[in-house]
């Protein structure tokens, strides 16, 4: 069906329309069930966690806590730490204290592969918040599935994080999900008819591009060219934008993260004088996007899971972004609202049928409607039969006089 935009005024209750979330069910298997792992391999038995009443329960967070996405690690780490706190200071849960162990991926598939193993392998550890980057998910994934301990991404948004993995589940929309959905906002709410496209030859970069190219025919949306780069090795954007230039295209989507965004919007404002908008996915999101590209980067749309400062968010949004600020003097960003979610919902399951691995994956696995969901402050979370939160909301903000606003132009049903 088609969507129209409109702007906030004209209807001032967007966030409200689109918290709306939809859901199914993700089978159950009985508790201490041995389960199966992709490819047909059995799900040896988890072990123990947690077997003295009074150890702390481990809840472990691996993201980029260095390198090209650290600012992204930065804002999971202060999140879980505010949750953990806060969990801690209100008598632990079911009796217990609660402890974080970090762990660093630096954004690499392979860090988050011995990640993984060293995890999965601690039987101190009850679930694992992470990973954020889809490449480094999947990598993961099959070591937590083989060994049995719950995977929940704040983070990662290609289609087949969640695919085949009993023990793996994200608490965010999907990229063909975040991709249709960009492509019908640059026909729709900006008008545009001819796009050229650029992205990141990842998972998440390519995966993006991909619904988003699928969708652009159908919607009467031209795909002027495609170019693509590698992360952290190209530097130099200036070629890429010039072939852009050259196709005629009204408008730029960019499928990658921040840093290579930030000197592709530079690139081609400043060095070729491009005046089109650019806009792109939720790997843009980040206040590093603002501070890497200046004033060039103003006028950039973004998509997004969540969004503060519509004055439409929940009492429990509120509380949450004030005692962010309060605790760490920044402000949090859409990750820190996930990962902060994400870290309730596995307590929650600990609170409610203890801190036993297998336990904790059927309690999230029976969460299959919005009545049965966990309510944060992004919304209400529940899943389908894969582990996806397929009902989660999709925003847009944009850069405007070096900040990131509620853009005035939506899509709408």
């Amino acid at each position: 069906m088609w969507r129209r935009w409109q702007t906030v005024g004209e209807r001032g209750s967007i966030l409200a329309l689109l918290i709306l979330a939809a859901g199914c069910g993700k089978p159950q298997t009985p508790a201490g069930g041995g389960g199966s792992a992709p490819g047909g391999q059995a799900a040896v038995s988890p072990p123990a966690s947690g077997t003295e009443k009074k150890d702390p329960i481990t809840l472990a967070v691996a993201g980029p806590m260095t390198g090209g996405g650290a600012a992204f690690g930065e804002m999971i780490r202060m999140a879980a730490e505010l949750k953990v706190k806060q969990a801690n200071e209100a008598g632990g849960v079911a009796g217990r204290k609660v402890k974080i162990q970090l762990e660093d991926d630096k954004s690499l598939a392979s860090e988050a592969t011995s990640v993984s193993r060293k995890l999965a392998g601690d039987p101190e550890v009850v679930a694992v918040i992470g990973h954020f980057n889809s490449d480094c998910s999947l990598a993961a994934k099959p070591e937590y599935n083989r060994v049995g301990v719950l995977q929940l991404s704040p983070g990662s948004t290609n289609v087949d994080v969640c695919r085949g993995g009993e023990w793996t589940f994200r608490n965010l929309y999907r990229d063909d999900q975040q991709g249709t959905f960009l492509a019908r906002f640059a026909r729709q709410a900006l008008e545009l008819k001819k796009v050229a496209v650029i992205y990141e030859s990842d998972n998440y970069g390519s995966g993006l591009k991909k619904a988003f190219v699928e969708e652009a025919p159908k919607i009467g949306l031209d795909i002027a060219t495609e170019e693509t780069y590698q992360r952290g090795r190209t530097q130099d954007f200036k070629p890429h934008m010039t072939k852009i230039k050259a196709a005629g295209a009204d408008g730029v989507f960019i499928s990658g993260l921040f840093p290579e965004a930030a000197l592709i919007i530079k690139t081609a404002k400043n060095d070729l004088g491009m005046d089109v908008p650019f806009f792109g996915g939720d790997g843009l999101s980040s206040d590093d996007l603002i501070r890497l590209g200046g004033k060039a980067v103003n006028g950039t749309y973004i998509t997004t899971p969540f969004l503060f400062g519509t004055g439409k968010e929940s009492a429990e949004a509120q509380q949450f972004y004030e005692s962010f600020k309060a605790m760490h003097g920044k402000e949090p960003d859409t990750w820190a609202a996930l990962t902060y979610d994400a870290c309730g919902q596995v307590l929650e399951a600990v609170r409610s049928v203890g801190a036993e691995r297998r336990a904790i994956r059927d309690f999230l696995a029976a969460q299959t409607s919005k009545e049965k969901g966990y309510a944060g402050v992004t919304g209400v979370t529940y899943f389908d039969e894969e582990g996806d939160c397929v009902g989660k909301p999709i925003y847009v903000t944009q850069v405007v006089g070096g900040k990131f606003i509620v853009s005035p132009r939506q899509l709408l049903e």
